[in-house]
């Protein structure tokens, strides 16, 4: 028999001896039934991958203990969400967050000019004035040196304001539209 249908069968009997016992275990300690299933079905497959799972007695307090952890990090991860959710709610009480794009007339005359700009150029300035990153994180982001970043980032400035002198209708305020930072949070 090869090691692989021994894992499986020594696997198939640690599942049925256990299964039962690892959900009563997890439905006594989350909020929700289906939690209580994802925590079973993470802690079975931690067991399915793990090829050296203990002999009885010692599989089901095994079980137990990875079924702790899987836990500690279900009930993290909810904190996580909940903590993630009152942030946005906190933030989203003063409105929606608005696209920087679309507080000045002149939208679709940049949109438009940052279109005629190379893939490169056009990703540099939105990092740069949409998202309010620093050369040296633009360089980490698009895993160019911060010296590039900043060459392009002068080119393309440059040629944004020539493309958009050149539309047929003056743009007025567009280069406005690249100067809106979004505000830094938690910072």
């Amino acid at each position: 028999m090869s090691a692989g249908i021994e894992h499986e069968d020594l696997f198939r009997q640690v599942y049925a001896a256990n299964f039962e016992r690892i959900l009563v275990y997890a439905l006594r300690r989350v909020a929700q039934p289906e939690d209580a299933a994802d925590v079973v079905a993470e802690v079975f497959l931690v067991a399915w991958r793990r090829r050296d799972i203990p002999p009885e007695p010692e599989t089901r307090l095994w079980l137990y203990g990875v079924a702790r952890r899987v836990l500690a990090n279900h009930h993290r991860g909810t904190l996580r969400r909940e903590r993630l959710g009152d942030r946005l709610r906190h933030r989203l009480r003063g409105g929606p967050p608005v696209d920087p794009g679309s507080q000045v007339p002149d939208r679709l005359a940049v949109r438009s000019a940052l279109a005629r700009l190379g893939e490169l150029d056009r990703e540099v300035l939105m990092l740069t004035f949409w998202e309010g990153l620093e050369p040296r994180e633009i360089a980490t982001v698009l895993r160019v040196s911060p010296a590039v970043v900043r060459t392009r980032l002068s080119r393309a400035r440059t040629r944004l304001r020539e493309i958009l002198r050149d539309e047929p209708e003056p743009a007025g305020h567009a280069l406005d539209v690249m100067a809106v930072r979004i505000p830094e949070e938690g910072r």
